[in-house]
């Protein structure tokens, strides 16, 4: 297991086998992450925002703004009937409770 020593200024150099490993080279940024009592995981910024291309579909067509404002009115209308529904749920629980009394 490869070690480092830690100077006078708080600095260590991270050894050459974990470098290549992790694709660490001079100015990438990493993170120190504490994942437990005395533990910390080195972790490498080396990726781009690029590198996620391709990571989501493609829709096989472009939505329009129009679409986008009918689908969240859609929505919005159905949580507000998903909420009056619970309501009258409610009402009608309140009444067979009141009745039973």
């Amino acid at each position: 297991m490869p070690s480092a020593k830690v100077t006078s200024k708080g600095q260590i150099t991270i050894p050459v086998k974990i470098r290549r490993a992790m694709g660490i080279k001079a100015g990438t940024k990493v993170d120190f992450v504490q994942t437990g009592a005395g533990r910390v995981e080195l972790r490498a910024k080396t990726g781009s925002i690029l590198d996620l291309e391709g990571c989501v579909p493609k829709l096989d067509h472009v939505v329009t703004i129009e679409e986008m404002d009918e689908a969240i009115a859609q929505a919005v209308v159905e949580e507000y009937e998903r909420g009056m529904n619970w309501k009258e749920e409610d009402e009608e629980k309140q009444i067979e409770k009141n009745e039973a009394a």
